[in-house]
């Protein structure tokens, strides 16, 4: 059968929403998934990645990739079970070439404007998962590829990425949520002059202007985000799975508004935790002095 062609392991691999039926089949019968999602098992239950796997087009940011990530999204979103998603790259050297600038040359404006505002929306989706998200960003991270890292929560590069928002120096500006996120981020006057001077920094410099959390130095698998991602995903799964939402949504709401109606969403999310048997296990295990042992409800 067609399907059997694709070696389906422990992980879910989709190939999702393409333009029309004899793409999907093509898609399928070459073994190409634009975005592979895989949950980990065993001692890393809770932890799904999700891996861009466009080599051919530097996994930059076209239709077939979009139309992926978004049904990868909804899936996510849907997983009570997750507690936190690692965005990475299974493209050597890449982890975004940003917008797939051959099929932008093919648009009228109408499309493009159409398709940046689908493209912002499918990040605004990433910011707004639930659980904690992470972007391991081993190589190359520019335009709408950082856009893509600076919509997760944290952010790890290696000492041999390249990011930058590289928009004003190809006729545009950053319109996936750049010139909103990165300002937020950093310092507005850095923020500003990165923008303004299209200007690509390495890991260790965007370590030191704040857009990473932690630089990495690079290793002879050129995995080393991902290792370095992978190991604080591993100190989140042990904590309550809807504690961490909880918390994310307080954080993420309340960031928006003055601090004492900041107060009232952190009030609203603590009552949406009360009820829950983790919160009692949180408790009980205390008292017991052993490790909690939360099931997510």
């Amino acid at each position: 059968m067609l399907l059997s062609k694709l070696k389906l392991r422990s992980f879910i691999v989709r190939v999702v929403n393409t333009r029309n039926l004899a793409t999907k089949i093509q898609q399928l019968n070459e073994n190409v998934n634009p975005v592979v999602f895989e949950k980990l098992t065993g001692v890393d239950k809770g932890i799904a990645l999700c891996g861009l796997n466009s080599p051919k087009d530097r996994n930059a940011l076209g239709f077939t990739l979009i139309d992926a990530m978004r049904e990868v999204n909804q899936i996510i979103r849907e997983d009570t079970k997750l507690s936190v998603v690692i965005f990475h790259s299974m493209v050597p050297g890449i982890f975004c070439a940003g917008a797939n600038l051959k099929e932008r040359l093919k648009m009228s404006d109408e499309e493009v404007a159409k398709f940046v505002r689908g493209l912002r929306e499918t990040f605004i989706e990433i910011e707004d998962l639930p659980m904690p998200t992470i972007a391991a960003v081993e190589g190359v991270a520019v335009g709408g590829g950082l856009e893509l890292a600076l919509a997760c929560d944290i952010r790890i590069a290696a000492d041999t990425a390249k990011l930058g928002l590289v928009e004003t120096g190809r006729g545009l500006i950053p319109g996936a949520g750049g010139t909103q996120r990165l300002p937020r981020t950093i310092q507005l006057p850095i923020a500003k002059e990165l923008i303004f001077t299209s200007r690509i920094v390495s890991g260790k410099e965007a370590k030191a202007l704040g857009i990473v959390n932690h630089v990495v130095a690079q290793d002879t698998a050129n995995k080393a985000a991902f290792e370095k991602a992978l190991s604080i995903a591993r100190e989140i799964i042990p904590n309550a799975p809807i504690a961490l939402r909880c918390a994310k949504q307080a954080i993420s709401e309340g960031i928006q508004l003055s601090i004492k109606d900041g107060y009232e969403i952190e009030q609203k999310c603590y009552e949406i935790n009360i009820p829950t048997k983790d919160r009692q296990e949180g408790m009980i295990s205390f008292m017991e002095k052993r490790k909690p042992v939360y099931e997510g409800h």
